[in-house]
């Protein structure tokens, strides 16, 4: 290969890396220019349309997070948008067993439950995989239909609502002028940014989605290291969850439902690879906010709902093709 050639393979490769970020400028781009020609007005400029899109891509982001650290491992998990129904439908039922008058431990005492309730579904979902070796697309399957119908069953099949001005604190106020919904999401991204950069867990998990052989022979315990990764992938679920009963004063079985789509897209769309071995919270972060843009973006311009499913699969498909070239320019090599 020549100097010209490999220059030009060296700079696809770096323009197919932070292809995500050029993209969301890209589609920030269009919004605003659409919006100046069409409203005479800005789109990315105004705090509400910020805000809103912070909201929503938080929302995305709660599911996602987790979601990456397993990605990374070379699974997945298909049962985090039941996991988040069932955290916010028990949460809602222990408020309301407290009674209208519940106070904030009552409230605190309810999203501890609810996340104990995610943590057994990723308990089921590491067991299943690690201890007997089910593929992770079918046990988290399997255990996506057990939370559902667990939801439903402990709901009665109905929304619970509450009333309480704690938890509608919890899913609808702000810290400093930052909505809490996106002061967790932010927190929680850090943590899961530090847990897989910098420390040996994540090192394990990287190592495990590139070559499970190599971190067998080094000694890994990695049914250990499975369940672990399962575990925080229901919990970040579970805590959509709580800010889902928050924000709408109720819980629901299909909270997670619509979102697990975006959450999976905002992983690949962020760089995770298909094979694992890659992936970063950052990256995810940034796949969240481009899913985001894209539905509030297409709202503003009037086009129906439903168009954003059409957009965000289109978009996902991009992802899995620049994934592919990837993996071509490194001859299979993550």
């Amino acid at each position: 290969m020549s100097k010209t050639q490999k220059t030009g393979t060296s700079l696809l490769r770096s323009l197919l890396n932070a292809w995500s970020w050029l993209f969301l400028v890209l589609i920030l781009g269009f919004f605003e220019i659409y919006a100046q020609l069409e409203a005479g007005n800005t789109f990315l400029f105004r705090a509400y349309n910020l805000q809103s899109i912070a909201v929503a891509s938080s929302q995305i982001l709660l599911l996602a997070l987790g979601l990456t650290l397993v990605i990374v491992a070379g699974h997945i998990d298909l049962s985090i948008g039941f996991t988040t129904g069932l955290s916010a439908v028990v949460m809602a039922l222990v408020i309301r067993a407290a009674g209208p008058d519940a106070g904030l431990l009552a409230v605190i005492l309810a999203m501890l439950v609810g996340v104990g309730a995610a943590i057994v579904v990723g308990l089921v979902n590491g067991w299943l995989v690690a201890k007997l070796d089910v593929p992770s697309f079918i046990g988290t399957l399997g255990t996506y239909g057990v939370a559902r119908g667990a939801a439903l069953i402990v709901a009665g099949g109905a929304t619970v609502s509450i009333r309480s001005d704690e938890a509608r604190a919890f899913g609808n106020g702000d810290l400093l002028g930052v909505p809490i919904p996106v002061v967790v999401a932010i927190v929680l991204a850090v943590g899961c940014h530090y847990l897989l950069t910098y420390t040996k867990f994540g090192v394990h998990t990287y190592a495990l989605g590139a070559n499970r052989a190599s971190v067998e022979r080094a000694g890994v315990d990695v049914n250990k290291l499975l369940i672990k990764l399962f575990v925080i992938s229901a919990v970040t679920a579970g805590i959509g969850g709580l800010v889902y009963t928050g924000r709408f004063s109720a819980g629901a079985a299909n909270a997670g439902e619509p979102i697990l789509l975006y959450a999976v897209a905002a992983v690949f769309i962020g760089g995770a690879s298909l094979t694992g071995g890659q992936g970063t919270i950052i990256g995810t972060v940034i796949g969240a906010i481009i899913i985001a843009v894209i539905q509030f973006g297409l709202v503003f311009t009037g086009l129906p709902p439903y168009w954003q499913f059409v957009a965000v699969g289109l978009v996902i498909i991009v992802a899995v093709l620049v994934d592919q070239s990837k993996s071509k320019l490194t001859g299979g090599r993550v």
